[in-house]
This record gives C-alpha cells, structure tokens and sequence, in this order.
C-alpha cells in the first residue's frame, strides 16, 4: 500500500510517500518521497507561530512540497489532465478559503497524471485550525481529483506511531510491540499519559493541568531573553553546564506535583518559580542563566520521570514510548533511558529518532497505513485544534 501524507498541523508543512506492507503485528515501510519545508525564519521574529502567518505559508509551500514529494518517489508523470467542469468547480470551492492555492493546485494536477498511490492521510488535529484547514482542504481536493480514499489523521497517534518505528536499513519497522503501550507526549501543545492496551485504542492516563512542557520551555527562554525557539536554546545551556563538570548551583526550583497522587503534571508554577528568581536576582549573567537553564530542565525531567514511573505501575505497560518535539530533548533522552534500565528494566523504551521529534508527514504516514487498513475513510474531514487521542 501506498500512502500519501499531509501535514500542516503547525510552522512545518510535510509531504511523504511511504510503500507500506504488514499488518499490525508487523509493519515495514519504505520511504520513497519526503518534502518538508519549516517555518521557524518566518515566525522568530513574533516569539511564537501566528497562525494566520503559518496558514499562508502552508498553503505557498504545499503544491512545492507534493511535486517534490513525488519527483523523489519517481511517481510525478506529466500528462495533460483535463478536469470536468463539476470536479472543478467542487474544488475551487473546496479551496476557495486558501488564497492563491486553487490556481497553483489545477495548474499541477492538469500537467500530471493521477500517481500510483492507495491512499491520502492528512493531520485532522490536534493543532492550529487554521493551518490545519489548509492541509484537510489540499488532501480533500487531491482525493477528489484523483479518486482516492482519504484518512483523517490524529496528529499525537502520528507522534506515538514515529517513536514505535525502528530503523532497519532504508526501512521503519513496527513490529513486536509489547502491549499495554504507555505513551507519554509532550510538545509545544502537549503532556499527556496514554495507554493502548488494544492497538489504536487509548485511555488518558494523566495530562497538564495548565502549561504544556514545552510552552513552558519557551515562557522560561523568553524571561531568559533566548531566541526563539527556546527549548532548544535553554537545552544548549544546559549541556554547557554539565559538560563543564560543575555540579553546584545558587539556584533551586521546585518540581511542581511531583509527589501527587496522580499522574497529571503542572508546569505553571515552576514557569512562575523561575520569573519570581529573576525578579528577586535582576540582571543575570550569561553564566548565571546556564545554571537557571540546567536547575529548570532538571526540574522538567524529575517532574516527566516520576509522574510516567508512577504511570507504568499503574498501567502495568510493557512498552514506554516518549513522542513528540520535547522528545528531541537531549537531558530527558538521557534520564529516561538510565531510569527505565534501573527501575523498569522490564519494560521496552522506544524514543523516535531525532529527525522524526518534531512535526513531519511521515509520522501521519505510519498511522494513516493503520487508519487505512481499516478502512476508516472519510470524504469530509474536520479541523480540531483540540482533537484529543484518547
């Protein structure tokens, strides 16, 4: 089976091709066509993703990134195509929202031939409706256009998905995954717990009470005066201080819930925590905010770790996967392979590679093959900012 993927869920917009084969006990996939193209440039200077901004660009980027995807695929043939009038006025109708898209869109499709593919998945959510839309509209036109199913796709089931897939050779690989799964997610949107104890069924297990983690990585880069994104800038801070050797510091932050009785998280309060110490000590150096920046990501992965420890005894899970773009962390990489092969030696860790961290189509791919096996197509896919998984 092959799946073409969308996803513009965010700042990134993606479109792969993976050749799919297996089922859910045992998956390989090919990647013949991967086209992404980031955002971050554009967006550095507003501290954040404007979405408004990020839909512009996605609808400018996706015709681009399609050809591409398929040039690389070796499944772009030019043929002259001529739409019927009804499918025509259908999909400008379908794109009317996404100024610019409709005409770069007939002006491709009428020089191709349909490729030789099974199916279209797209990221339906969670994630920024606006962006999102642009993508469920492209998808939704190319299903219309070349007469393929669509799948609709969990944006955070595409994150558990790329950190269950294994590298072998020029092939992803899922197979033997010991259920109960044990997901722990966490981005610029999310921290949540889930289990799969059935395959593609999840219960929420334990999620934030208010911040995300990484937004809570990007208030404390912003109070620290780092540039955007910050998560990866207060990380580099970090590594600078534990490479240097020194393991004392004037500075101590709390590790909000850590002993609760559940598994939800809050990262308010430590965000807080840090803008009290900065108002409290005006003026830090350079070598002073690697210090707070090590003392606050040590808080976020003693905060991570206890909360998903208490999560595996709970769920009795077998297997422990960490996705989405806070996963890329290189301190909470780190904790969670020495804890798990100290205190949970039983269980499977399965962190994705740091090229499928953050958003991509390949991911959407992965869970688009399983989507589609079981023929769970739609013809009208929705937009959700707040899809939720579970």
């Amino acid at each position: 089976m092959k799946i073409l993927a969308i996803e513009t869920s965010c700042d990134e917009t993606a479109v792969a091709i993976l050749e799919a084969r297996g089922d859910e006990k045992s998956a390989r996939f090919t990647v013949l066509g991967n086209a992404l193209l980031s955002q971050i440039d554009i967006h550095r200077e507003y501290g954040g993703v404007f979405p408004a901004l990020a839909k512009r660009e996605h609808a400018k980027n996706l015709v681009p990134l399609l050809e591409a995807a398929l040039e690389e695929a070796e499944l772009l043939h030019e043929d002259t195509q001529a739409l019927p009038d009804e499918a025509r006025a259908k999909i400008s109708e379908i794109l009317a929202r996404e100024p610019g898209l409709a005409e770069a869109f007939f002006e491709f499709v009428s020089e191709c031939e349909p490729p030789a593919i099974d199916a279209l998945a797209v990221t339906a959510g969670p994630g920024l409706e606006p962006a999102l839309w642009v993508g469920i509209n492209f998808a939704k036109a190319l299903a219309l256009t070349w007469g393929k199913p669509l799948v609709a796709v969990n944006h955070m089931e595409g994150h558990i998905m790329a950190a269950l897939a294994k590298n072998e050779g020029e092939e992803l690989m899922i197979e033997d995954v010991a259920l109960p799964v044990l997901a722990l997610l966490i981005s610029g949107g999310h921290t949540e717990l889930v289990v799969m104890k059935r395959w593609l069924e999840y219960t929420l297990v334990g999620q934030t009470r208010d911040d995300a983690v990484g937004e809570a990585f990007d208030k404390v880069a912003r109070m620290l005066a780092l540039p955007y994104p910050g998560g990866p800038e207060i990380s580099r801070l970090a590594e600078e201080v534990r490479a240097s050797g020194v393991r004392t510091s004037d500075f101590e932050l709390p590790r909000p819930m850590i002993d609760s009785n559940s598994c939800d998280f809050s990262f308010a309060g430590l965000k807080t925590a840090v803008l009290y110490l900065l108002k409290d000590k005006p003026g830090v150096n350079e070598e002073e905010k690697k210090h707070i920046a090590r003392e606050f990501e040590n808080a976020v992965a003693d905060v991570l770790w206890r909360k998903t420890s208490r999560a595996l005894e709970e769920t009795g899970a077998k297997t422990l996967v960490i996705g989405g773009g806070v996963s890329a962390n290189r301190h909470i990489r780190r904790v969670f392979t020495e804890k798990m092969r100290t205190e949970h030696s039983g269980t499977a860790l399965r962190i994705p590679p740091a090229a499928l961290t953050t958003d991509n189509a390949i991911m959407i791919a992965l869970a688009g093959f399983y989507r589609a096996r079981r023929e769970e197509f739609t013809g009208d896919p929705e937009a959700n900012g707040n899809r939720p998984l579970a």
